[in-house]
């Protein structure tokens, strides 16, 4: 909607940033089989704060605008609390965001508690999300039970951030 949002308005909440491009393999594999709006669902009951971050350039595959974001993710069932379009790559790349899609989550106290893969098998195919070790929501038990995330750096996999340069 052209608002500017920033992260350190939500310390005091655990927030996940997952980099995404919706004409990616990978990413269409995990919004059609409804794994990533489930894991949204379930960040926001726990309350945290899902954020949906698109690097992707100008005239690169997964470029949209605010009005194509919003219907696309009301067809997938989506609900990030909001996306963030991050055309010039600069919250990509300080990150260090290499595919779609990858998460961060950044715990309450503002300390990247996550980054990686969503799970453990880098495949498009739907088939493989049964037998995967879903890494988001193990990180989302930890984080309940007050533990450190076990597996706080994992493999992302899928398809490049489709950066300007």
């Amino acid at each position: 909607n052209g608002s500017k949002i920033n992260l350190a308005d939500l310390r005091g909440k655990t927030v996940v940033l997952e980099w995404t491009n919706h004409e990616c393999p990978f990413v269409v594999k995990h919004y059609q089989s409804g794994n990533i709006p489930k894991l949204q669902k379930i960040a926001a009951d726990k309350g945290y704060v899902w954020l949906q971050v698109i690097s992707s350039a100008p005239g690169k595959q997964g470029h949209l605008d605010g009005p194509t974001a919003q219907k696309l993710n009301a067809e997938r069932g989506a609900t990030p609390a909001n996306t963030l379009f991050d055309h010039d790559g600069t919250i990509g790349k300080l990150y260090g965001a290499t595919n779609t899609p990858q998460l961060f989550i950044i715990d309450p106290e503002g300390i990247l508690v996550y980054k990686g893969g969503i799970d453990s098998i880098a495949s498009a195919d739907q088939a493989d999300i049964a037998k995967a070790q879903n890494y988001i929501s193990a990180a989302f038990d930890d984080l309940a039970a007050g533990r450190k995330v076990s597996q706080p750096s994992t493999k992302p996999y899928g398809c490049t951030v489709k950066y300007a340069s």
